[in-house]
């Protein structure tokens, strides 16, 4: 697998965050602040999500994914759509409840392609492990399946982070 990146562009307050590769919670933290930024914008509409060149992705940046369409939800009144074409990543997102979040589609109408890669940023080991647990408990939070999944984790990491 290759190293995941994640590009992003805004057009006219349409964001397009593109998913490259093998993308794991490192990137999370540089994602969350992304996020931070673009829904704090007055020229914010809504977020694309490209999956179409994504070969894995964990756990933490399903957490990230969900917590921004819960987000935009709030914001806009509607959630965000995600494009997939790998059956495996589907199945992933289908899983874990994402269609209940997401509009899950297999292709885009135009292509848009995003411009500036997210630099990984240097963050502390505490400000990864707090994006960590805050991922997984929003995955908890979607549904009793995922609750059941992420549980222990969850309280593992709560520990870690009290100590």
């Amino acid at each position: 697998m290759f190293k995941g990146r994640i590009i992003v562009a805004d057009h006219d307050g349409t964001h397009v965050v593109k998913f490259l590769g093998d993308v794991r919670l490192t990137l999370c933290p540089a994602l969350d602040q992304y996020l931070d930024n673009i829904f704090n914008s007055s020229y914010f509409k809504t977020i694309l999500i490209d999956l179409t060149e994504t070969q894995g992705i964990d756990s933490t940046t399903l957490g990230m994914l969900a917590k921004m369409s819960i987000r935009m939800k709030k914001k806009v009144g509607f959630v965000p759509t995600v494009v997939s074409i790998n059956d495996n990543i589907t199945r992933v997102l289908m899983s874990m409840g994402f269609d209940k979040v997401f509009v899950l589609v297999k292709h885009l109408e135009e292509e848009a392609e995003p411009m500036q890669e997210l630099a990984q940023g240097e963050f502390s080991d505490l400000t990864v492990q707090q994006k960590v647990l805050e991922a997984h408990r929003t995955l908890m939070g979607m549904n009793q399946k995922n609750h059941q999944e992420f549980k222990n984790l969850v309280d593992v990491l709560e520990h870690q982070c009290l100590i």
